[in-house]
């Protein structure tokens, strides 16, 4: 594997750019997609949003300062396309975002791309009552694992905070499941 200054610097680099995106995408998509998908939650919709994700990194990689992991940036560009994405899509059904996002959780059972069982949609229905800090939040530290130190670059917020809003959002999908489950 290629190491991440060399890659950065490959990238900013207009003689070997090209090359050094095409590598990106293949070490990135799929953990990119992967978190994307969970906060648009259809295939369609996260394969655009990736899409605009790398026209995004690609576009402003001379602006990454190299402060943070280079991930941790992708991620936070993944994030906020996402979250646009999300946000346009509920305005021009003039709903509500946590109604939009509530009637594409309802949509994953006839989705083709996603494989998941019956407790795996009663989850993803959970998640999706969530507010949008608390979605993110529980979904990078329960589904992609990362440390609240990782999600804090992210986001932007401090770790006391994000453990809480992962706290908060436990007690809510227990709580919803719960229900669910009577």
């Amino acid at each position: 594997m290629i190491a991440e200054a060399t890659l950065v610097s490959q990238l900013k680099n207009t003689n070997s750019k090209e090359i050094a995106f095409r590598e990106l995408i293949r070490l990135y998509k799929e953990r990119l997609y992967w978190h994307i998908r969970k906060i648009v939650v259809s295939h369609d919709d996260a394969d655009d949003v990736l899409q605009n994700t790398f026209i995004k990194i690609f576009n402003n990689i001379n602006k990454f300062n190299e402060e943070s992991k280079l991930y941790s940036w992708m991620y936070r560009i993944a994030t906020n396309e996402s979250i646009t994405f999300i946000n346009k899509r509920a305005k021009e059904r003039n709903l509500d975002i946590s109604d939009y996002q509530q009637s594409m959780a309802n949509t994953l059972e006839s989705d083709d791309f996603f494989s998941g069982n019956e407790i795996q949609i009663i989850l993803q229905k959970a998640i999706a009552t969530l507010p949008q800090k608390q979605q993110l939040v529980f979904n990078m530290k329960y589904f992609d694992e990362l440390k609240y130190e990782e999600i804090s670059e992210i986001l932007d917020t401090s770790v006391g905070a994000l453990k809480a809003s992962y706290f908060h959002a436990v007690k809510k999908i227990e709580n919803f499941i719960k229900n669910e489950s009577h």
